[in-house]
């Protein structure tokens, strides 16, 4: 009588997990960094401690739904990279770099063709943001996650000087605000964005969005743009006071954070064309202009705050870094942390 696996009967293969863990070593050994002390597989990643006067920072999040995107479209690659990108703009904020990365994949039936996929976006946007993948989690877990998608979560750790700190407290009046340009909706509000488009306006997958050149899928599956090069760039020449990396919460809810008490940012809605997407779900969704800013980026994927006089220098550098940044409004006095003036 043929042996039957009773694992793998319940939905958990575990041998074919040994295979695709096999399959990605050379895909992560590519992105080992000079601090890098461990191979994949131990039970812990190693990583060589930074020395003093540096502040280790760290950060975990998700791609949300819009892995479900990814799934409707049969495309995995840009969701890896979308979540190193987002974990690695949220520790620049504070004006570090990234040291390490690890993931955690949770499926209900791993699929190898789709778990290769992601991990082969993961290892892109490691190795173009000099971060190691050190290691991570994948589960199988039949009966939690529905059948064919999965969930998809990182950690960051990264490294600052302590005196290079960035974190709001400098931040006064007067000061400017400059949006660097997103590349689409990055990881936040598909949500929303799925309902309009494929519920009220009755799109699919493979249809052109209306007021573009592309397919729906290609617009929703846009990379999250890493903001690492240029910011940094930026820093080595300027005191940044403030970074706000633009997620949910959109511009009302991300850059009061960094904000302190009696001071506001006030937003010039007209020094930027916010993208043909936005505007189509603001259009056919009858989103209420205050919302679009909360739950959409907008076109502004970061932004940081510098005083006057370092405007003109800030937005050279960036020009130079392919980075088109502008200024879109100002630090005020005010007791509402934000505003927004309309056109």
């Amino acid at each position: 009588m043929a042996k039957t696996n009773a694992y793998a009967d319940a939905g958990v293969d575990i041998s074919t997990m040994n295979r695709c863990l096999r399959d990605i070593r050379k895909m992560t050994a590519a992105t080992r960094t000079a601090g890098t002390r461990s191979e994949i597989g131990l039970f812990g990643g190693l990583f060589e401690s930074p020395g003093k006067g540096q502040l280790l920072v760290a950060s975990t999040d998700g791609v949300g739904t819009k892995l479900k995107v990814a799934v409707m479209a049969g495309k995995h690659r840009t969701v890896g990279a979308d979540l190193v990108n987002h974990c690695v703009n949220d520790i620049l904020v504070q004006g570090a770099r990234p040291l390490f990365f690890m993931d955690y994949l949770g499926t209900a039936r791993l699929e190898p063709r789709v778990f290769r996929d992601v991990i082969h976006g993961i290892c892109k946007a490691c190795r173009e943001n000099g971060c190691a993948l050190l290691g991570g989690e994948t589960a199988e877990m039949p009966g939690l996650y529905p059948d064919k998608e999965y969930d998809l979560v990182g950690t960051i750790v990264g490294v600052v000087e302590k005196r290079r700190l960035i974190d709001g407290k400098t931040i006064q009046a007067g000061d400017a605000i400059i949006g660097l340009p997103s590349t689409g909706l990055h990881t936040n509000g598909y949500s929303l964005a799925r309902k309009i488009i494929f519920e009220r306006a009755g799109l699919s997958i493979n249809d052109r969005l209306p007021g573009t050149r592309r397919r729906v899928g290609d617009s929703l599956l846009a990379v999250h743009r890493s903001y690492l090069q240029p910011v940094m760039a930026v820093l080595q020449r300027v005191r940044v006071r403030g970074i706000a990396h633009i997620t949910g919460g959109g511009l009302l809810e991300n850059v009061p954070r960094l904000l302190p008490a009696g001071c506001r940012a006030v937003f010039d809605a007209a020094a930027w064309t916010p993208p043909p997407l936005f505007l189509f779900l603001s259009e056919n969704g009858c989103v209420d202009r205050t919302e679009m800013y909360r739950v959409f980026n907008m076109g502004i994927g970061m932004t940081l705050i510098v005083r006057p006089k370092d405007v003109v220098s800030t937005l050279n550098i960036l020009q130079l870094q392919q980075c088109a940044g502008k200024v879109i409004g100002r630090i005020d006095h005010g007791k509402t942390a934000v505003c927004i003036v309309h056109p």
